[in-house]
């Protein structure tokens, strides 16, 4: 199908905020109306706009005025993702129906309305998933970029942020991967083709392969370096490199080894090859292509589930849980940093382990005794004596921002153990999936569930 058949490029006269440059609800976008704002980023904003007949859900994204104008680079990228995600046409990709210009010069596109989250917020969450849950969520992603490969297109931004996780209407898991805005075009023939200079620089610190940094060639073979970064991420929950310097980041990137997920969750060797292979430095030594990325992971998934489960326990879990309204600032981030290093030393102390630590949040747990009925009730009436005390310290910090909603949560719970010494350390299970059991909404207070709770008062 021809390009112009499958993009209709229209001319429309928005009504706008003339003091934002936003389009004001009620706005006639082409044949659509603008309902509100979703987002406003550093290049550009996403409203909710429905069909004006038909009713028909979608997302508008405008390229903000200042880089709007003709021939500039961002108005150049723009064009190609839009252009970019029409030539590729994937169910895991999302769609582009139109493509526009508003009055101003402003350029527009209309993509489809997805609801769900971004699988970064779904890993900040949930904290750390199963190789069999990575791979729901890497095989759309990896079938995504082997057909942009295919149409000559490499996404060279690849992370977990980029990859929208959302529900199908039958309850099954749709995963979308996008943002193709520094998209390199490798065919000639293909628009955008020449944007790039030689020795640039285009993506994500986290995620970005040797030659990224370098300013070096892209190809296909960049995209799975960031596989690889992305797989470790899911199954581990933070990325392989990070440090507070982004200059220290992308030395480990050139240089460091990349570890292994085997060193910080229950994961096989097998599943570590895949990493590591995906990860290596020089490109002719990662995988060729998605698919074969795609197939190793898939085989050392199912060699996996041929393994023993491993064992189960009991568990008794605190969570830290800080959350912040539209009105927060820094001053209110500042806060938040604050109550994490008050409570992470205070559970350490009372003898828990961190198994989840995010921005915002933190999970630390313990484990339960075995076929102790009574021991168990005593440390769960602990854990909630312990929330209790910790979430009074965090209430008496000082200078504490009212935007900072504070929440300590006790649950107890089954979870997935490895032996260490004589000990036994948690490594997964229900005990971590605290988007199972903790308060939904932004509130105050300590939380104790039903499990946790259970018989307390006769263990008091």
């Amino acid at each position: 199908m021809a390009e112009s058949e499958k993009t209709r490029v229209l001319a429309v006269p928005p009504q706008e905020d003339s003091s934002s440059g936003y389009l004001a609800p009620g706005s006639p976008v082409g044949n659509y109306v603008i309902s509100d704002l979703i987002s406003d980023g550093g290049c550009g904003s996403v409203y909710r706009a429905k069909h004006s007949l038909l009713g028909r859900p979608v997302a508008i994204k405008v390229l903000r005025r200042e880089f709007s104008e003709t021939g500039s680079s961002m108005a150049k990228r723009f064009l190609l993702e839009a252009l970019a995600i029409n030539m590729i046409r994937h169910p895991n990709i999302v769609d582009v129906f139109e493509f526009g210009q508003l009055p101003d010069g402003r350029p527009f596109y209309v993509m489809e309305h997805l609801e769900g989250q971004d699988l970064d917020s779904a890993i900040k969450r949930h904290g750390r998933y199963t190789p069999a849950e990575a791979l729901v969520f890497l095989e759309p992603v990896c079938e995504a970029l082997e057909a942009a490969h295919r149409a000559g297109f490499v996404h060279r931004d690849i992370k977990a942020s980029n990859v929208h996780v959302g529900r199908s209407l039958d309850g099954k898991t749709t995963v979308k991967l996008l943002d193709f805005g520094v998209a390199k075009a490798l065919n000639p023939d293909n628009p955008g083709a020449g944007l790039t200079v030689a020795g640039s620089r285009i993506g994500t610190t986290s995620a970005m392969a040797p030659e990224q940094i370098r300013g070096g060639d892209i190809t296909p073979a960049t995209d799975i370096y960031a596989l690889g970064v992305l797989l470790f991420r899911v199954l581990v929950g933070r990325n392989p490199f990070s440090a507070a310097d982004p200059n220290e980041v992308e030395q480990m990137h050139l240089k460091a080894s990349p570890p292994r997920p085997s060193e910080f969750a229950r994961v096989s060797p097998e599943i570590d090859a895949v990493v590591l292979r995906a990860m290596q430095k020089k490109p002719q030594e990662r995988f060729g292509t998605a698919h074969a990325f795609l197939d190793a992971l898939k085989a050392a998934v199912t060699a996996e589930s041929q393994v023993s489960a491993p064992p189960a326990a009991r568990a008794v879990g605190i969570l830290v849980d800080l959350r912040t309204d539209e009105t927060a600032d820094d001053l209110a981030m500042a806060d938040v940093l604050t109550c994490l290093d008050i409570a992470e030393p205070a559970l350490i102390a009372a003898g828990y382990s961190m198994v989840l630590q995010t921005g915002s949040a933190l999970l630390a747990v313990k484990p339960l005794p075995e076929n102790d009925p009574v021991m168990d009730r005593l440390m769960r009436a602990e854990a909630i004596g312990t929330a209790q005390h910790l979430w009074q310290e965090l209430s008496a910090r000082p200078d504490p921002e009212t935007a900072v909603q504070v929440n300590v949560s006790v649950h107890a719970t089954s979870a997935t153990v490895r032996k260490v010494g004589d000990g036994l350390e948690i490594e997964g299970g229900p005990i971590v999936e605290i988007s199972q059991w903790a308060p939904g909404d932004a509130q105050t207070g300590v939380f104790v569930t039903a499990d946790a709770g259970r018989d307390v008062d006769q263990a008091a």
